[in-house]
């Protein structure tokens, strides 16, 4: 291997890093962006209830059903939906877009650019500054490429960028794709694009991952014009997505589980100005930008010591340094219930001490949420 693919495979490594290799068994979690460890009881009785279907293949009428929920879920055709298998599958499809210069927005999810470096196409990195509260540029994004890939609200930043300023980014030629697996995470997805049917190329990826707490069985599904929507999945196998899969999608785009979900977003809303509140009172901690998703971006001196001395007290938080742009003092938090973030709170605030009086003795800044 030469020192060129050693290096690649050791970049492939970071990026592909994820905040469940942070949350290990034992340790109270704040390094994974789902909002609870088991579906609500109302969905595991549904998909419970389904298990009697998985004798057959995933039957043809239940996609049709599941596709026509989200289509009324979000104002589109039936035609405009694809069932994924998680919203991480559609960016493995991208490649088969075959896009000549792949421009991604950093910093962000990081599976979009290992899929398509891995497929072989050139990936130019927008870079947001901290300073900018890492708000988009649309003029940092080259001309000529044509698939840019963002996040909104993104992760690990949680800023939501304005629907109108992607909207910008669209061009005759260009895919846009925007992930939008947190979305409904925010009340009112005011920023949403998934109803935009008259953007040209725009390609939006949903998660039912972080909402119902279903990271096990993968589910999500992208919106798109159908003709863009055929070309991204031309190669995927007969059955691509299995029964259950099928079913949480129509289950969760029903009008119980959006009113479910509407109650749930202003509740993670609640929890953040609590947590937020708690975090100012910590020294040497920073919130890097206005959060407005499920997580809080902070950056803290010595992270790495930091992150380890909270493992040691039995929490987990998630690294953030592998993404793009991002440094080993950066951390990324979870929002939980006060009753659950206020010993992280506790922690960060006697970790943070003892770090800042060993590098700066006397010194003691408050935080500052930027944007």
């Amino acid at each position: 291997m030469t020192s060129h693919e050693t290096g690649y495979a050791a970049e492939r490594a970071v990026l592909r890093h994820h905040g469940d290799v942070d949350a290990t068994p034992g340790l109270v979690d704040f390094a994974v962006n789902v909002r609870a460890d088991r579906p609500p009881r109302w969905l595991r009785d549904r998909l419970a209830a389904a298990l009697d279907a998985l004798g057959s293949y995933p039957s043809a009428e239940l996609d049709a059903r599941a596709r026509q929920a989200v289509a009324d879920r979000h104002h589109r055709h039936p035609d405009h939906v694809v069932i994924l298998n998680g919203a991480a599958e559609g960016f493995a499809l991208l490649p088969v877009l075959r896009p000549r210069l792949a421009a991604v927005v950093h910093p962000g999810f990081t599976e979009p650019e290992v899929a398509l470096a891995d497929a072989g196409v050139p990936v130019h990195r927008v870079l947001l500054a901290a300073e900018d509260g890492y708000a988009l540029r649309p003029e940092l994004v080259p001309a000529d490429a044509d698939l840019v890939v963002i996040g909104n609200p993104t992760n690990p930043t949680s800023v939501l960028h304005p629907a109108e300023v992607l909207r910008g980014l669209a061009r005759p030629g260009r895919v846009l794709v925007v992930d939008e697996a947190f979305a409904d995470a925010v009340p009112g997805e005011p920023e949403s694009l998934a109803a935009a049917a008259d953007v040209p190329g725009l390609l939006v990826l949903r998660s039912l991952t972080k909402t119902w707490a279903l990271p096990g069985l993968r589910a999500g599904y992208a919106l798109g014009d159908p003709a863009l929507l055929a070309r991204l999945t031309r190669h995927r196998p007969p059955w691509p997505v299995g029964t259950l899969t099928l079913e949480a999608v129509l289950a969760c785009s029903q009008p119980a589980a959006l009113a479910h979900a509407a109650e749930l977003a202003d509740q993670a809303v609640a929890h953040r100005a609590e947590l937020l509140a708690a975090l100012a009172t910590v020294p040497g901690l920073r919130v890097e930008a206005a959060p407005r998703g499920p997580f809080v971006l902070l950056r803290v001196p010595d992270g790495e010591l930091v992150r380890a001395e909270l493992r040691r007290r039995g929490m987990a938080v998630r690294r953030a340094d592998t993404f793009p742009g991002l440094t080993r003092d950066h951390l990324r938090v979870a929002v939980r219930p006060p009753e659950v973030a206020g010993p992280l709170v506790a922690a960060l605030a006697e970790v943070c001490a003892e770090v800042c009086a060993q590098l700066r003795p006397g010194v003691a800044a408050r935080v500052e949420v930027r944007g």
